[in-house]
């Protein structure tokens, strides 16, 4: 440690020093933005139940996922929002039901559940959206703890149940759930994650100091009644129905599946698969280009932490944080674990960053559970935010720990260095909540990254993002024509003088949910972009030149790019 000694000794250490902290708070004043908690004001009014009688079902610990889509294609991000249920020993006085917001374009959000038929009341988990039929409107899937639910979307302003047409019923103990075209046929398929055989006819639970507590779901290791289930890939077959091929795709493996990740880490034109588990090693699932896939997370240095041993994953993302054109991989965990960042070395190699990164010491106390990449002040880097709230709500007896926390949110320095900025940013003068499932979109298109949290068992939260927009911006929506309709898994890449920004259109993310399709690129002080270069599923290629910034731009498979009046 350098002494103040030597600092007066030499004084332009101590100027230089000087210099590094007011210019790092400069920067950090610059880059937090204020976000504001406007809930009410928007017109959401949604209170997450999960059924607790006292039983202490596991099942209740998880909370419930959401997604931003536009199911009415009026170019304003709708929002879906999943429940739970009652259970064994618990009525609700209203039955809790999975809400369908409608955004009115004002920054308000109208409840439309009921005229468009997607109220749905058995236990829910989590959600995705996409077209799967290739009709231009976006389709809905809805995983449970029992039969899971396939929406079509009528194109009316309703939808359909369609599950037991399309042979999709997965009706295991189903997490995250996830469209994409993993065969690049132009047709999306769906990845579903299971969690374990459960029954609340079985229920067990813990007694510590003669309390009642969850039993954790690591005994399924020791042999218990907690028995691991493996996922479900379904293929669509093209005409309105999919099959499963689980088996003879190759992911084979049982896990206590919480979050998938979806993005082709190895830049080589098709989709991979990362599955994070709880209280086991994680997935990844290499795609082979032929159908198959191969599972290489040991090899490929993510299927542990730095230290050999395996995390309680909750959530998953991946996105390119260093802007090298790699896609990383980030992942949270349970409290006395770090949110591990994984950084793309290529070839197939990940290399764990997180404490040497800053995000490790920091997270440790926190039980994690949402996580994503995003932009939230639009400098051209992925900051990182993190959803908090521990399992046990009566964790406070036995430790220093609290059931509800703060919400995280990290500042990307350009790739070198993450500094929390949770306070700065008004995350950390918020009320603290059970943080679950969280979705990312700019839902009032006023250019920059808005976030909407699903808070287990309490009120949800929408908090409007107020100065990220103060840098400039574009936002991309793709249409697919010879690829998937929605454009899943087309990687865009924007460039701006020396900044180069590389994200993929992609389906469910972070935890339980799926966030916005269109994606966001913040541009710094730029006015321009230099060029877009877009690549598709199905191989084609395009690029544009000098597109101006500050605009939604709307690129269709084929065809010129066109701006949205906003």
């Amino acid at each position: 440690m350098v002494s103040f000694a030597r600092f007066f000794a030499r004084p332009y250490l101590l100027i230089i020093s000087l210099l590094s902290f007011f210019v790092l708070n400069q920067l950090l004043a610059e880059n937090a933005n204020q976000f504001i908690d406007v809930t009410f004001e928007a017109g959401i009014n949604f209170r997450h139940h999960d059924g607790r009688s006292g039983q202490k079902y596991l099942l209740e610990t998880l909370g419930s996922g959401a997604t931003f889509f536009d199911y009415d294609n009026d170019n304003d991000v709708d929002l879906y929002v999943v429940n739970g249920a009652d259970l064994p020993g618990y009525i609700s006085p209203i039955l809790p039901t999975n809400i369908l917001y409608r955004n009115n374009g004002n920054g308000t959000f109208t409840d439309v559940t009921k005229i468009a038929g997607v109220g749905n009341t058995q236990y829910g988990v989590g959600c995705a959206a996409a077209d799967y039929d290739n009709d231009g409107d976006v389709d809905l899937y809805v995983t449970n703890y029992g039969p899971n639910v396939l929406y079509r979307n009528n194109g009316d302003g309703t939808f359909t149940d369609v599950t037991q047409a399309a042979n999709v019923g997965e009706n295991r103990w189903s997490t995250s759930c996830a469209f994409l075209d993993y065969d690049n046929d132009s047709h999306l398929d769906l990845l579903i994650i299971n969690y374990m055989k459960f029954s609340v006819k079985e229920n067990s639970w813990w007694e510590i100091k003669g309390v009642r507590t969850y039993r954790s779901p690591a005994d399924q290791i020791a042999g218990s009644i907690f028995v691991s289930e493996p996922d479900t890939l379904y293929r669509n077959n093209g005409n309105g129905t999919f099959t499963d091929v689980t088996q003879t795709a190759g992911i084979l493996l049982s896990g206590l599946g919480l979050s998938v990740a979806v993005g082709d880490y190895d830049n080589d034109g098709d989709a991979d698969i990362q599955i994070a588990n709880d209280m086991e090693r994680d997935f990844l699932y290499q795609n082979n280009g032929d159908g198959t896939f191969t599972e290489i997370a040991a090899f490929a240095g993510v299927g542990y932490d730095e230290n050999g041993m395996p995390g309680s994953g909750m959530g998953s993302s991946f996105g390119d944080y260093d802007n090298d054109g790699d896609l990383d991989l980030i992942v949270s965990n349970a409290s006395a674990m770090p949110a591990i960042l994984y950084r793309n070395e290529g070839g197939n190699f990940f290399s764990d960053v997180s404490f040497s990164i800053g995000i490790g010491p920091v997270t440790l106390p926190y039980f994690k559970w949402a996580i994503e990449f995003i932009d939230q002040d639009n400098d051209g880097f992925l900051d990182i935010f993190i959803a908090n709230g521990h399992l046990q709500e009566n964790i406070g007896l036995f430790s220093d720990e609290s059931y509800p926390q703060q919400d995280l949110l990290f500042w990307n320095r350009q790739g070198k260095k993450y500094v929390d900025i949770s306070v700065r940013s008004g995350l950390g003068r918020m009320s603290n909540k059970v943080s679950r499932g969280t979705v990312f979109s700019d839902y009032d298109n006023d250019g920059d990254i808005d976030i909407f949290i699903n808070n287990s068992n309490q009120s949800a939260n929408l908090l409007r993002n107020k100065n990220g927009n103060k840098n400039n911006w574009i936002t991309i929506k793709v249409l697919g024509t010879q690829s998937n309709r929605s454009g899943i898994g087309t990687r865009i890449k924007v460039t701006v003088d020396n900044l180069s920004q590389t994200k993929e259109v992609r389906s469910g993310s972070s935890y339980l949910s799926q966030n916005d399709l269109r994606l966001l690129f913040g541009l710094g002080g730029y006015k321009k972009v230099d060029h877009i270069e877009v690549r598709w599923p199905s191989g084609l290629k395009q690029k544009f030149l000098d597109i101006e910034a500050n605009q939604i731009l709307t690129i269709t498979e084929g065809v010129p790019a066109e701006s949205i009046d906003q």
